[in-house]
């Protein structure tokens, strides 16, 4: 075969495979309620689209810098100085597609061979990524019976002289778990002894209703082995923009370009410029969240009372993830949902071993989709 093995080793994302199935369901007239998709349903804040449109007529359609405008980077780096308390300057900072950023941070750090600690469950893509840059993803697991955080025991058993880079998300995806401040300091002192590269991804910063988000840049010890990851796209409803950052090192951020010169050359530049206008948009942001959190509350107390589940509610994203009893592979039990109630959730096994026994429900949908989609939900598990 001609496909190369990296490729050949990797798996489809199970998300947009439930996306496609849904829209092919769709396509023959049926009316399906997809519960699986990860981005908020709300539109982009007039204000950010108006700046993109007065950048695109003011001739801002051509490259940018490789690492982004100096103004996006600028106020990037003072959000993280005053919010998240963590020094870096417009030199620590690239301006690229979240998902990128962590695709070129892997491309920059990883070895064939080097192994790399990633959160299970944990989001689909972190895997595959490993697995493309030719290292290989090790789980670390997320206990459940304490709210999804890390345990630490299990990290450290897994760490080898092979292990090279550890992913941490906060808030996580699936689970909507927030790691504290004790997890971050476990994570600071393997980081530290180890001397092991952190990439911490925090695209779901905003969307928290319980706890806060702390990042591991707040310690400076840690600094210059953290590569901190984050975007746009689920706090001000923009995952069709593809803007996102990296921050990293000053001694890093050379080579890191060089993986944006020669893949994207530079973000979209009239996404650059609603980015900037993002950054000042605050009120949308707390409204969304709100009413995140009516629909969490509401998904919470219906998924509790459905027979075979149990369900720990989520501190922040906009996700669930509930463990069924049923002794059905969750593969099986998402396409059973899909076919017979015409609803799509996202099985557990997706995220990682730790995954299976589990489905992860998606509120980042109108109240009527949520309730006509646990309905079918709740049929489907009383029948098993």
């Amino acid at each position: 075969m001609l496909i190369s093995k990296r490729v050949q080793g990797m798996y489809p994302s199970q998300t947009l495979a439930l996306v496609e199935m849904a829209a092919k369901f769709k396509e023959k007239g049926y009316n399906i309620i997809s519960l699986a998709v990860g981005e908020p349903d709300f539109i982009t804040p007039p204000n950010i689209i108006d700046a993109a449109c007065k950048a695109m007529k003011a001739g801002k359609t051509h490259y940018t810098p490789p690492s982004g405008i100096k103004e996006l980077r600028e106020s990037i780096a003072e959000k993280y100085r005053t919010v998240n308390g963590v020094d870096v300057d417009a030199n620590n900072i690239i301006v690229t597609p979240a998902k990128l950023a962590i695709f070129n941070v892997l491309s920059a750090f990883v070895d064939p061979g080097d192994e790399v600690l990633v959160p299970d469950p944990g989001w689909v893509s972190y895997r595959e990524m490993v697995r493309f840059a030719r290292g290989k993803p090790v789980s670390i697991r997320l206990d459940e019976e304490k709210d999804w955080r890390l345990d630490v025991d299990d990290i450290v058993s897994k760490i080898d002289y092979k292990t090279k880079v550890i992913i941490i998300n906060t808030p996580t995806n699936p689970t909507g778990g927030v790691l504290t401040n004790e997890d971050i300091k476990a994570i600071r002192d393997i980081v530290l002894d180890f001397d092991l590269i952190l990439i911490s991804d925090e695209i779901y910063e905003k969307i928290i209703f319980e706890g806060e988000h702390i990042s591991p840049g707040i310690y400076d010890d840690l600094r210059m082995n953290t590569i901190i990851v984050n975007g746009f796209s689920k706090g001000w409803a923009m995952t069709g923009w593809r803007i996102g950052y990296l921050i990293a090192p000053h001694r890093y951020i050379p080579e890191l370009e060089k993986v944006q010169q020669h893949t994207i050359s530079c973000a979209p530049s009239m996404a650059q410029y609603a980015a900037l206008e993002a950054l000042k948009t605050k009120s949308y942001v707390e409204e969304m969240v709100a009413e995140f959190k009516k629909r969490r509350d509401y998904v919470y107390e219906r998924l509790s009372k459905m027979p075979g589940i149990k369900v720990r509610k989520p501190r922040a994203t906009f996700y669930m993830f509930p463990r069924y009893e049923q002794n059905v592979p969750s593969k099986k039990l998402a396409e059973d949902i899909m076919m017979k109630e015409k609803v799509a959730i996202t099985p557990g096994f997706a995220f990682g071993n730790y995954g299976e026994n589990h489905f992860r429900i998606s509120f980042a949908t109108s109240m009527e989709n949520l309730e006509k989609g646990l309905d079918g939900v709740e049929r489907y598990m009383e029948s098993i």
